[in-house]
């Protein structure tokens, strides 16, 4: 747990939260401030900062219980489908530095637009740079 964490203090009960869904290892409740209604944020009980952060089987368990949710979620406020998604670090638009993902309900006229929207124009890489990039990550993954 981390003293400052706003969603530390909601998994310990000082702040209340709308709860849709918890088990031991992880919380799931409403957004307080939505995108679309039923927009669901899954955390991991423990303060874990970014994805990365989280053991393995933790991260597992964040990702079941958001699998689990989507059905639900739509079902709750009829929707065409959701965007399920991490903002992992401040650039990324990460606002509270705990991990947590987003299953965000989605209507067909909703303005809303998809993820590859946000990141404008997209980078020029040749076959080389591909090359590198894919070993550098596979390498670093072992």
């Amino acid at each position: 747990m981390s003293d400052d964490c706003i969603f530390c203090s909601i998994v310990a009960g000082e702040i209340p939260s709308r709860t849709v869904y918890e088990t031991d290892d992880v919380l799931a409740f409403l957004d307080a401030n939505p995108l679309a209604p039923g927009h669901t944020l899954v955390i991991p009980k423990s303060h874990h900062e970014h994805v990365q952060d989280m053991p393995n089987d933790l991260a597992g368990d964040v990702f079941a219980v958001m699998q689990r949710l989507v059905h639900p979620i739509e079902s709750a406020v009829d929707a065409d489908g959701s965007t399920v998604a991490f903002n992992n670090g401040e650039v990324a638009g990460q606002e509270v530095p705990h991990t947590h993902g987003h299953v965000v309900p989605r209507f067909e006229d909703d303005g809303g637009r998809p993820i590859h929207s946000i990141f404008g124009e997209r980078p020029e890489l040749g076959d080389d740079e591909l090359d590198d990039i894919a070993a550098s990550i596979a390498d670093g993954a072992e």
